[in-house]
């Protein structure tokens, strides 16, 4: 079901354009469902909509139907601040025309989703009382966009829009991509270590356990699951050594130390720094940690709202561990949620989530937005296998660092 797939692995798709260009109409002739509401009047889209839907083959997606990116006054400004966050996040953009025809508010559009190099597709609406001129669909095309003609009203063209969406959706959603799959074989044992915390939700495992020992059975590999304090007896007990060894990052150095130097060692979190973002890139910001100095400001980057906990994994424990580990006078601030503050310049690092709730264009694009403002950028699994003193040996099962310059593995 659509709805119960985690949010970070659903393909997001932005329909954006100008008001009245029928978008709201659009989402609901794709989804074939009153998912939005539909008027005459110019503007009735204020906040966006989401709506999950299942399109085979690429599963789980979340359609987002936006506020008019042509709005006026301070009301209309915040209402179009809020689709370009959508469009930030987007996977997939749909650029929908009305029967203006192709204005400059459109190609304003159509420059800023090329500009976040993100797939677009104009789909020029209401062709039941305009077809677009030739001029238009040439400029669309210029700017590497498909053009599609459709008919919110009847559903003309509904079908050909949602195999051009599949079309134009990233490889990875047309990929699998794999967590923990390339590293183990069917039969192989796999040890997770699972510590119950006052921040893991009560009767539950959160999502990157759960997805990783999700995998672990799709490999027919078999997964054995405890707590921190009882790794060193299981192991002693097994019949033969794992394959590997995964750990929740807040009890790395423990579970290091019992676990013996020739079983490969990782954690949660940098599986889920490879899987949602670009390893190589996190690790190499790990090594700005050893360059900061007294006054600098680190920046937290959640990707989720959640309440606070005493001893709260990114707030808490992450800033206590790089100040002793660095024994400098930091400054830590927190932004949670989907936005990413416009001002990075004055942080000297980003400390990141693992991104669960996020899907991997979105983590990309704010790797690469900190890599484009000289910010280094790393992740809370990756940042305690630092200040740990672990990320050598944590970093070491993964084949394509095994030939990078990050210095000597332990051991």
């Amino acid at each position: 079901m659509s709805d119960k797939a985690p949010r970070g692995v659903r393909l997001v798709i932005a329909l954006a354009g100008r008001r009245n260009a029928g978008k709201s109409s659009l989402l609901n002739a794709l989804t074939g469902q009153e998912t939005a509401i539909v008027s005459d009047t110019p503007g009735t889209t204020t906040d966006p909509v989401a709506k999950h839907y299942e399109l085979l083959p690429l599963g789980p997606v979340t359609f987002y139907d936006t506020a008019g990116l042509d709005d006026t006054g301070d009301l209309g400004g915040l209402r179009m601040k809020a689709t370009r966050k959508v469009l930030y996040r987007s996977d997939v953009a749909v650029v929908v025309v009305g029967e203006e025809g192709v204005t400059a508010h459109e190609r304003a559009i159509l420059d800023m989703v090329k500009g976040l190099s993100i797939p677009c597709i104009v789909a020029f609406n209401k062709t039941d009382l305009r077809t677009p001129a030739s001029e238009e669909l040439a400029l669309c095309r210029s700017l590497g966009a498909p053009c599609l003609t459709v008919c919110a009203r009847t559903g003309a063209g509904a079908d050909e829009l949602k195999r051009a969406i599949i079309d134009a959706a990233p490889l990875e959603f047309r990929q699998e991509r794999l967590l923990v799959g390339d590293l183990i074989s069917e039969g192989d044992w796999v040890v997770c270590v699972v510590p119950i915390d006052l921040a893991a939700p009560k009767g539950r495992l959160i999502l990157p356990q759960v997805q990783v020992l999700r995998e672990i059975l799709d490999c027919d590999a078999v997964a054995v699951t405890v707590k921190e304090r009882e790794i060193e007896a299981v192991l002693a007990g097994m019949e033969r050594k794992p394959a590997l060894v995964v750990t929740d990052s807040q009890v790395v150095m423990s579970v290091a130390g019992d676990v013996p130097y020739d079983i490969p060692l990782t954690t949660f979190s940098t599986l889920f720094a490879r899987y949602k973002g670009d390893l190589p890139s996190l690790v190499r910001g790990a090594d700005a940690i050893d360059a900061l100095e007294d006054g600098d400001t680190v920046l937290i980057g959640e990707a989720c709202s959640h309440h606070n906990v005493a001893d709260d994994i990114g707030r808490v424990k992450i800033p206590r561990w790089m100040t002793q580990y660095t024994g400098r006078d930091l400054r830590f601030e927190v932004y949670a949620g989907h936005d990413f503050p416009d001002d990075l310049e004055r942080y000297r690092l980003v400390v990141h989530c693992g991104a669960c709730m996020l899907g991997r264009t979105e983590m990309l694009r704010r790797i690469n937005e900190c890599a484009r403002r000289g910010l280094p950028v790393t992740n809370y699994g990756v940042a305690i296998s630092k200040v740990q003193g672990v990320l050598d040996r944590i970093i070491a099962p993964f084949p394509e660092l095994r030939a990078a310059p990050f210095g000597l593995m332990d051991g």
